[in-house]
């Protein structure tokens, strides 16, 4: 019999390799997937990964997929460093989706400089407060975050779903559940004439920089990962483990809603049931696949983009299925998974149990005899 025994000392490098081993293992795993589909492995791996890139509008579109998942895997990388498992980010993306949407909504006609800038600060705090909620339950009622965050990502799907249903859909909408589409001064400028990528990318640009700093140089962020590696030293030393779920959650709810707003003041341009194809959970796999570092997550987050835009084009050149995008996601986070644990544990051999209870027997009776 075996058992998983944690290892004194994980190996740092193979704790950078496991991604990279994930990453093969996925690889592997799909050609075997499509070759049972009935596709040559190399010509669905050449889809998947090179074609897409052979335009500008590939890169552009790749650009475009990875910025909100960096941006809302910056900000669960902080909460996971200090144990804090925000599952919820979709509906943190949501909800800032929404926010920033009702100040489009509401100064549609206007043209004033206020509105996109007014459309990111009211993303940013409609992500924040609906991170804050599962913070107060934890921090007042000891409510388990993975499961108040989850939870509460149906509630605002619920809530986006009546509003682009009744108040706000667009009455020339031909009664689809979708808003207006936004004035200009409620998207951001394009930046290449033919291409979607917009100035939201500069956002991203700019978090993967402040957390770079914040993860590097700030105090804060080296009391969040002590409280989330040695809860005990912690304590010991001061440090509050409220405040580490305050900002954990807050934090990431924080930059869900900015990726949000910047969803539907870009590339989407209005609000939408569909706006988001589950970045929120994407962005957990991209967190984790990066190592929680910021520099990581860059290099994770485009490879999840490839992913997203792979699918897409094997759906259409290859007639794949269109779950083919979330299995290779749920590959990728099985095999991480599955390479971090040898990482950290090995396997102990452990004697059958009826053996063992057959050598305490017999030893009471060699005592005597060996008194004797």
């Amino acid at each position: 019999m075996a058992l998983l025994e944690p290892r004194a000392n994980p190996s740092r490098v193979m704790q950078w390799a496991a991604p990279l081993i994930a990453i093969v293992l996925m690889l592997l795993v799909g050609a075997v997937l499509f070759a049972s589909l009935h596709v040559s492995p190399l010509k669905a791996f050449y889809v998947f990964f090179i074609e897409p890139l052979e335009t500008s509008n590939g890169w552009s579109e790749l650009v475009l997929k990875a910025s909100p998942l960096i941006l809302i895997a910056e900000g669960l990388a902080l909460g996971f460093r200090a144990r804090i498992y925000n599952i919820g980010a979709e509906g943190q993306l949501l909800m800032g989706a929404i926010c920033a949407s009702g100040v489009a909504i509401y100064s549609h006609g206007s043209e004033a400089g206020w509105v996109l800038p007014a459309m990111v600060i009211a993303g940013a705090i409609g992500g924040a407060i609906w991170g804050a909620i599962p913070a107060w339950l934890k921090t007042h009622f000891n409510a388990e975050e993975t499961l108040t965050t989850l939870m509460l990502t149906y509630i605002a799907t619920l809530f986006l779903s009546w509003l682009v249903s009744v108040p706000w859909r667009d009455p020339d909408g031909s009664n689809f559940p979708q808003s207006i589409m936004f004035g200009d001064s409620a998207l951001f400028t394009l930046l290449f004439d033919g291409l979607r990528i917009n100035t939201s990318v500069f956002i991203t640009i700019a978090a993967v920089l402040i957390f770079w700093v914040f993860v590097s140089r700030s105090y804060t962020a080296f009391q969040i990962a002590v409280g989330g590696q040695a809860p005990a030293a912690a304590r010991y030393a001061g440090f509050s483990s409220r405040k580490t779920v305050w900002l954990s959650l807050v934090i990431s709810g924080l930059t869900a809603g900015i990726a949000g707003a910047g969803e539907v003041a870009g590339p989407v341009g209005q609000l939408t049931l569909s706006m988001s194809p589950g970045y929120g959970y994407a962005a957990i796999i991209v967190a984790w696949v990066g190592r929680l570092h910021p520099l990581g997550i860059v290099l994770s987050g485009f490879l999840m983009a490839m992913i997203y835009i792979g699918g897409d084009a094997g759906q259409v050149s290859l007639q794949l299925p269109s779950a083919i995008t979330g299995l290779f996601q749920g590959m990728l986070l099985f095999f991480l998974l599955g390479a971090d644990a040898f990482v950290n544990y090995r396997l102990k051999r452990r004697k059958p149990r009826a053996h063992l209870e057959s050598h305490t027997a017999a030893a009471p009776k060699a005592a005597p005899e060996a008194a004797t």
